[in-house]
């Protein structure tokens, strides 16, 4: 599925792009290319299959993941 980025230049001079299809999903880059590459690299985690993300019973309240042998 195709997303679309949404570039916007700040007043420092670095780049920001954004994936509007996916609230939150941004970065930041010293180039339009360079945040365009960050943010499709960081889409492609956020869209990672449920199947394939560690279930949430193998996680404890600190955050940390379990794995048999623990």
């Amino acid at each position: 599925m195709n997303k679309t980025i949404e570039l916007e230049q700040e007043e420092d001079g670095r780049w920001i792009a954004e994936v509007l299809e996916l609230p939150g999903v941004l970065a930041y880059g010293a180039s339009e290319q360079e945040a365009i590459a960050n943010v499709q690299a960081l889409a492609a985690i956020v869209e990672v299959p449920q199947n394939q993300l560690p279930s949430s019973e193998n996680h404890d309240p600190k955050g940390t993941i379990k794995t048999d042998g623990e």
